[in-house]
């Protein structure tokens, strides 16, 4: 298990919800819904402005240090593929909003492979946490490190 900052806490990212970024994640994946673009239709729609793409905490990987974190896990970044990402909305993310994003490991185990071979299996939690300190997003990242097959 690498060295982990206090708390089991592993990074943490913080940012602002804009406005601009909502329409750029929503023309990056062909979201078609207007709530994501016009706040007359997100208000009409219920929201107090416009909501996050439903992938937009991927924002947050521009925020982070991901060498540090790559080094802080032991990992060869050439090996590692992304085994699965996992979104568990509390509530939407709306522009305006501030969120704060602790990540941990919440499980780091070692199998062998069907194929012959090792692999090293990461499960991360980042908890995304509003203002107010309220849980709004929880993001679960299974990364998997293939062994090395010299």
């Amino acid at each position: 298990m690498p060295e982990l900052l206090h708390s089991g806490e592993l990074d943490r990212v913080e940012y602002d919800i804009e406005r601009g970024k909502i329409r750029e994640f929503a023309r990056a994946t062909f979201a078609t819904d207007p709530v994501h673009t016009d706040r007359d239709a997100a208000q009409a729609a219920g929201f107090t402005d416009v909501p996050a793409t439903l992938t937009h905490t991927v924002v947050a990987g521009h925020q982070r240090d991901q060498r540090t974190f790559v080094e802080a896990l032991g990992l060869a970044l050439e090996r590692v593929v992304v085994g699965s990402v996992k979104w568990t909305y509390l509530r939407p993310l709306i522009a305006g909003d501030h969120v704060v994003g602790t990540r941990r490991v919440v499980d780091d185990v070692r199998r062998e492979g069907k194929r012959g071979g090792s692999m090293r299996i990461l499960t991360l939690e980042t908890e995304y946490v509003d203002a107010d300190g309220d849980p709004v997003v929880r993001l679960e990242e299974v990364l998997i490190e293939r062994g090395d097959h010299r």
